[in-house]
């Protein structure tokens, strides 16, 4: 684990793709900086009669290509630090994807998993209302993330809308019932894959003779694997907080998805299968390596030990910037976060249009083009890479980076 904070992680990354487009000077601290953060003190009566109050934030980092978007996660890591960071990536993500959207992030310091599901509906409604005055269907737009979903949106919209009237656009990744998207669950994990075979194309992977190692079952992870699976590609691993399984075989993925759909841990998983760490998980041998789960999992520690010939980023910011160059160095391409993630607030930008249009579209229109943005933005970036001879990460940066500064001129903020 690097000893360096995740925002100047992320501000590297910043700094190697603004070099690539020969931004101003003047510029960088307009577009490194955040335009607002704020902290906010969330208090609880818990059902013990106890009151806690927790902490959180919501940082809205860019505007100048639209409203604010990002999720909400839940989870002890999600200090002012990593939410500004996350706030970060999504202003290049939604800039390299071209939707309509600037980046934003928010979160409560929590282990929800401890707490009873009254408890974490009081924490979400007295959190929403808490930042309510800087939200909006046309200001920010949160979103499911970590240890959050459809539910925790469900609430937040209305507590938004007990303030400021009906507002199904608030939030994104809600029920279908209350206007979320037929697709939208799915669309992180599917729009990951429908980069991979974005680079199966372009590459000459041949997907179908490659085994994949998938760290993470969550939404992410299990819909990838899901999708994966679907295309007859064979799942050699997979992984939840509670450890991992690996047969060189191939998974049974539907029964696993079962197993996971009835809440229990893949380690009481039984099966034709070994029991690995997700450490161990990481560097099992594969040809293609998805981190779906938290960030920062590859590090300097063990990036020389990654036997995959290709890390597709489901989750944010899981390589460092040190194991970056790890792993270029060896020749293991890297498709990077703000690319390979993007399927979600791609997938959040089509529920927001039909929440606005009060019209819903079909679920295979909803896959058709989030298929088609996932797919347009790896052959943009894969030919910005190719043309500069840089890596996928430095490239998506530099065309994000160079979008949301045009923007920025033209609408005068500087």
């Amino acid at each position: 684990m690097s000893d360096r904070s995740s925002y100047a992680m992320v501000n590297q990354y910043f700094d190697e793709g603004a070099e690539l487009v020969r931004l101003k000077d003047e510029m960088y601290d307009v577009l490194k900086s955040s335009y607002r953060e704020i902290a906010v003190q969330v208090p609880v009566r818990m059902d013990s009669g106890e009151l806690r109050v927790f902490l959180g934030y919501r940082v809205q980092h860019n505007g100048a290509r639209g409203p604010y978007k990002g999720g909400i996660r839940y989870h002890t890591s999600a200090n002012l630090d990593e939410v500004r960071a996350m706030a970060s990536l999504m202003t290049w993500k939604t800039a390299l994807l071209d939707v309509p959207f600037g980046g934003a992030k928010g979160g409560i310091t929590v282990d929800p998993t401890d707490m009873s599901p009254r408890e974490v509906e009081a924490m979400t409604r007295r959190f929403t209302l808490a930042i309510s005055h800087i939200l909006g269907d046309n200001r920010d737009i949160p979103a499911p993330d970590l240890n959050t979903n459809a539910q925790t949106m469900a609430w937040m919209m209305d507590a938004f809308s007990s303030r400021y009237g009906y507002t199904p656009a608030i939030v994104t990744g809600k029920h279908v019932d209350l206007g979320g998207a037929p697709g939208r669950e799915a669309a992180t994990g599917r729009g990951a894959v429908y980069v991979l075979e974005g680079a199966d194309r372009k590459w000459g992977l041949d997907l179908s003779r490659q085994r994949v190692v998938i760290q993470g079952f969550g939404n992410v992870g299990s819909w990838a694997a899901r999708e994966l699976h679907q295309r007859g590609v064979k799942i050699v691993g997979v992984s939840d907080v509670s450890g991992g399984l690996y047969s060189d075989a191939g998974l049974d993925i539907p029964a696993l998805l079962g197993w996971a759909s009835t809440h229990r841990p893949l380690a009481d998983a039984t099966g034709d299968f070994d029991a690995v760490t997700n450490d161990e998980l990481l560097v099992s041998p594969c040809e293609v390596l998805i981190p779906a789960a938290l960030g920062e999992v590859i590090d300097e520690d063990n990036a020389g030990q990654v036997q995959a010939a290709v890390v597709v980023e489901a989750a944010n910011n899981p390589v460092t910037p040190e194991a970056d160059k790890i792993l270029h160095d060896r020749g293991i391409k890297v498709i990077p976060d703000i690319l390979a993630n993007a399927g979600g607030v791609t997938g959040s930008y089509f529920e927001w249009v039909q929440n606005v249009q009060r019209f819903r579209w079909k679920e295979d229109r909803f896959n058709a083009e989030l298929a088609e943005a996932m797919q347009r933005a790896f052959n943009v970036t894969s030919a910005f890479a190719d043309a500069h001879s840089v890596p996928l990460r430095r490239a998506a940066f530099a065309i994000g980076i160079e979008r949301v500064a045009r923007a920025s001129k033209l609408r005068g903020y500087v």
